[in-house]
């Protein structure tokens, strides 16, 4: 009959569920896929207002590349000429998660109420009227653009 020795071991004070995680995931690697996708959920709150009406944060891959969504080529253009400034709010104050570079994806995933060109702030109303569908014909035939 084999008998088996109890060890013995102190006794530790308890700890905090929130520890042990943020252990565990520095210490599989996990920790800074967590900052990076943190980033997706705090979007509006660090662009503001305006810019995460009409661009909403979509995903972040393992490379650091944030991925946002866009309503039109204008917007994509117009933000990314603003990337410098906006990766400058993305990654202030953080340690874990840094986002590297702003992808601009345009698609429909984003509220329709934003589908128009940005307009600069104190940029009065264009000067030109919007055109009809038949003012293309009616200028290249010459006539009134119906059959």
């Amino acid at each position: 009959m084999t008998t088996y020795r109890r060890r013995t071991t102190k006794p530790t004070k308890p700890t905090r569920v929130a520890e042990v995680l943020e252990g565990y995931l520095r210490s599989s690697g996990l920790a800074q896929r967590v900052g990076l996708a943190s980033v997706v959920e705090a979007w509006p709150a660090l662009v503001g207002p305006k810019i995460a009406h009409a661009a909403v944060a979509d995903s972040v891959s393992a490379d650091a590349t944030l991925f946002v969504r866009v309503p039109s080529s204008a917007w994509r253009q117009e933000l990314s000429l603003m990337a410098p400034e906006l990766l400058e709010l993305v990654n202030r104050g953080r340690k874990d998660g840094r986002i590297a570079r702003i992808r601009w994806l345009v698609g429909s995933d984003t509220p329709e109420s934003v589908n128009q060109t940005p307009r600069r702030p104190g940029a009065g109303a264009s000067s030109q009227t919007p055109r009809r569908q038949g003012d293309y014909a009616a200028k290249r035939t010459g006539g009134s653009g119906r059959s």
